[in-house]
């Protein structure tokens, strides 16, 4: 049985500047994007949007926090 966090505690989490592991949906496509090792650098508020660096990498990629759907081994909903 796997747990579940709510988006709040999920961004609590990510602003915490601590590398996760994410599961994003793709807005264009809707195809899953598996990210590991991230780090958030930035959050913007009003388009609820956030800007991470993959640590592999080095890599900017900005997302918007609805599409998160899994950090470590946990769910998120909103």
């Amino acid at each position: 049985m796997s747990s579940a966090l709510h988006i709040s505690q999920a961004r609590a989490l990510l602003d915490q500047g601590q590398p996760v592991d994410l599961v994003v949906v793709k807005v264009r496509d809707g195809s899953l994007m598996y990210l590991n090792s991230v780090v958030s650098l930035r959050y913007h508020f009003y388009k609820g949007t956030r800007t991470i660096k993959l640590l592999t990498s080095h890599r900017l990629i900005t997302i918007h926090d609805v599409c998160i759907i899994r950090i470590n081994d946990f769910d998120v909903f909103l």
